[in-house]
């Protein structure tokens, strides 16, 4: 039986040229853009329009708005363990790396890594595991511990000799508000990530997030018409630089706008009171083709190779682990 995990990381560059490999997560937004006829002309858009963003909020020094620009590396993390008596090796995570590099000095800025985050298990947890508790109850039921084992493998990833070697700062992640959820503007503004939204009841991706020790703020920046969800421990608005938030704001505003832009690609802003709606049509296309409904599918085929590769074989393996694996403080 194992005792512990080991991780290894990957990387490969996010560029106009970038082919998802054979173990990329194929449901990560930068993996669907990669496919299809237009996939050159997919990436070159998306890069474009994250640095236009950049160069729009780093706007002091910068007249010409063209100073900055982003380099992407998606960071890929596989699980090594010992189980039957051999090694073992899976796939858990994929996150985005940036490089800010300023072409009036030359110098190059580590952004933050997180931004864009998907996991095997997290596919799992929600396309496989909640829909046949919930199913088998008849009405909506979160299973027991939900999320536990992927919020301990996510700690014992940060934790590990692999993500200490290559990162100095905690992840930020970046995804959209909940459409089920309401928000409220408050008085508080920060230069970079704009006025704060408030809401008492979180979502069950809040949650989710909470059980892997992130906690979470919303955001609308200086220019932009809805708040981001943003997850992280520590301090947000003082553990990092200007220039590192605007990096991942471009990033994931970018993958936002393209993603869901009923929401981050409306024609007005968010309003005082914020129920954010995939309904709504008055909004902006990006021209950026993007195939929801072929991700959707894609999750619940990586949720079943999860289950049928790493959870069934490996459960009791991963279970007494879990045991010992001090829980995550949001």
């Amino acid at each position: 039986m194992a005792n512990d995990f080991t991780f290894h990381i990957t990387t490969t560059r996010f560029d106009e040229d970038y082919s998802p490999s054979e173990d990329s997560r194929i449901t990560t937004n930068f993996a669907n853009l990669a496919r299809g006829e237009h996939r050159q002309q997919n990436l070159r858009n998306a890069l474009t329009m994250i640095d236009r963003r950049f160069n729009d909020l780093a706007h002091w020094d910068n007249p010409a708005r063209d100073r900055y620009t982003l380099e992407l590396e998606i960071i890929s993390a596989g699980l090594e363990f010992e189980a039957e008596g051999e090694d073992q090796r899976f796939p858990l995570l994929e996150v985005l790396d940036i490089q800010i590099v300023d072409r009036l000095t030359g110098r190059r800025h580590h952004g933050i890594v997180g931004n864009n985050f998907s996991s095997y298990v997290r596919d799992y947890d929600f396309s496989v595991l909640l829909p046949a508790v919930t199913e088998a109850a008849g009405r909506f039921t979160l299973p027991d511990d939900f999320g536990g084992l992927h919020g301990k493998l996510f700690r014992r990833f940060l934790a590990s000799d692999a993500y200490r070697e290559r990162f100095t700062t905690s992840p930020v992640i970046c995804i959209s508000v909940s459409t089920s959820k309401e928000y409220r503007r408050s008085e508080n503004h920060h230069p970079v990530l704009g006025v704060e939204y408030l809401q008492d009841d979180h979502s069950l991706t809040d949650e989710y997030f909470g059980r892997m020790g992130l906690q979470v703020r919303y955001f609308m920046p200086p220019g932009s018409v809805a708040p981001l969800a943003f997850y992280f421990e520590g301090d947000l608005l003082n553990d990092y630089s200007n220039l590192q938030l605007i990096g991942t704001i471009a990033t994931m505003e970018t993958f936002q706008k393209i993603y869901r832009p009923e929401v981050y690609n409306a024609n007005s802003a968010a309003a005082s009171i914020y129920r954010p709606s995939l309904g709504q049509n008055d909004y902006s296309s990006t021209q950026i083709a993007y195939d929801r409904e072929e991700r959707s599918q894609l999750a619940l085929a990586q949720g079943k190779h999860t289950e049928e590769h790493f959870m069934k074989p490996h459960g009791e393996v991963l279970a007494q682990w879990a045991a010992g694996y001090p829980v995550a403080a949001a």
